[in-house]
């Protein structure tokens, strides 16, 4: 049997690393800091899958006073108190760990022959902590990690899916899937070409929130993957076995 998919790409925190969904609340904190009294979690909440500074111009954009303060300048700053905030947080008090059946998906696709990436849409010091916290540096079934900062164009542009294709050496988005857990990340799989754009519920993102972005599949576990992917074998011509 062989399988068209060459890549399955993972979201990193809320799909395969437990963050306790910290990212949204950290951003909330970096926009009181800079006076922005006016928001509350849910208005950043729905934002946070993008990639930081594109959240942060949607979130001022979007609100009918904050727009007007609007300015790269503002932004910057505003991300700036954000990586300070997280970059803290998981120094001091990194409760993070491994999504259940994380490195178990994670090993039977790669028996499969397909190779494992993960991406965010933090940036490349803050993903190195969750990392490291979950003891994923160098580990032999990741293949590639890719941040928001290392592509021109973060989440939901397929930039970071692109750099992935590059250095894996993958001719087509078709022989990818992309699997996380917010609508931005089902956006970037769409955006990208993907083969799949699976959505995965969890407590800030359920069935129905994940079903608004169209996704091809909604998954309640990662171990769920495993039949969505040998769904699309194909058999091996016997002139090439």
């Amino acid at each position: 049997m062989k399988t068209p998919i060459k890549l399955a790409v993972f979201d990193m925190a809320g799909t395969t690393i437990n963050n306790n969904a910290v990212v949204p609340q950290l951003l909330l904190k970096a926009f009181l800091s800079n006076g922005f009294d006016q928001l509350n979690l849910d208005l950043v909440d729905e934002k946070t899958g993008y990639a930081i500074p594109e959240a942060i111009r949607q979130i001022l954009s979007a609100h009918p006073t904050y727009y007007k303060a609007l300015s790269e300048a503002m932004a910057e700053k505003i991300y700036e108190t954000f990586k300070q905030e997280i970059e803290h947080h998981y120094k001091a008090k990194p409760d993070i760990s491994q999504i259940e059946d994380a490195m178990e998906v994670f090993e039977a696709l790669q028996q499969l022959g397909i190779k494992i990436g993960l991406n965010t849409n933090l940036d490349r010091a803050t993903a190195n902590l969750l990392l490291k916290g979950v003891g994923w540096e160098n580990h032999p079934l990741i293949d590639i990690t890719v941040c928001s900062d290392e592509v021109a164009k973060g989440r939901p542009y397929p930039d970071m899916i692109l750099r992935m294709m590059a250095s894996l050496g993958i001719g087509s988005p078709t022989e990818i899937i992309k699997i996380g857990d917010t609508m931005v990340d089902i956006l970037e799989g769409q955006q990208s070409g993907c083969m799949m754009s699976i959505g995965i519920t969890s407590p800030r993102y359920n069935y129905d929130k994940l079903m608004r972005a169209n996704p091809t599949h909604i998954v309640s576990a990662l171990y769920e993957i495993i039949p969505l992917v040998t769904s699309v074998f194909t058999k091996i011509p016997e002139e090439n076995k």
